[in-house]
């Protein structure tokens, strides 16, 4: 989505938005992610407000004073960006790919299922699976931070019966046009 990011051709604008469009995004941001209202309320404060910038392909950031803390593509799900998520890792449900995926991944690939469920992967276990179309944290093997968000193309369970496909669509990684804007 962010492969060649360019703040200068690729943004069309940036909107302040209304109090009462920023409660139905906290409301959406408070449902999607494991996160508390008050980790929430120090991410970004209820006084400050919630700038939208609009950028190509549909991609919607939502900056405070200027720093990305989320974006969204369409009107899917909302996305914590990689510095986000690095600071509240718990955000976002984890699932780690093994050595072998971690060029691929840093690539802009998308993520293979073996690549989960190989030994160095990780999955979460039955009764905690996770559906079509979650967002999540892409973690590599032997890495402490997530190097990556995606969202599930299938079902955790669907990722360990195939074994073969795309199992989670890379939405950013580490290193690609977006992780290195700061600021917008």
């Amino acid at each position: 989505m962010f492969k060649k990011f360019q703040p200068s051709t690729d943004i069309a604008g940036q909107t302040p938005i209304k109090s009462s469009v920023q409660r139905s995004i906290r409301s959406a941001v408070l449902e999607q992610w494991k996160i508390e209202p008050e980790t929430l309320e120090v991410v970004w404060p209820k006084k400050e407000g919630l700038v939208l910038v609009k950028c190509r392909e549909h991609i919607s950031i939502y900056t405070v004073h200027g720093e990305p803390i989320f974006f969204q593509h369409f009107d899917g799900p909302i996305y914590p960006t990689l510095r986000l998520l690095h600071k509240y890792p718990y955000i976002l449900p984890m699932v780690r790919v093994d050595r072998g995926a971690i060029r691929f991944l840093l690539a802009g690939a998308h993520m293979m299922c073996p690549g989960f469920t190989s030994k160095g992967g990780y999955l979460p276990p039955a009764e905690e699976g996770l559906a079509a179309g979650v967002p999540v944290a892409i973690h590599a093997e032997g890495k402490e931070h997530a190097v990556g968000v995606g969202i599930t193309k299938l079902a955790t369970e669907d990722m360990k019966k195939v074994n073969k496909g795309v199992g989670v669509e890379t939405v950013t990684y580490v290193g690609d046009d977006f992780w290195v804007i700061q600021s917008l």
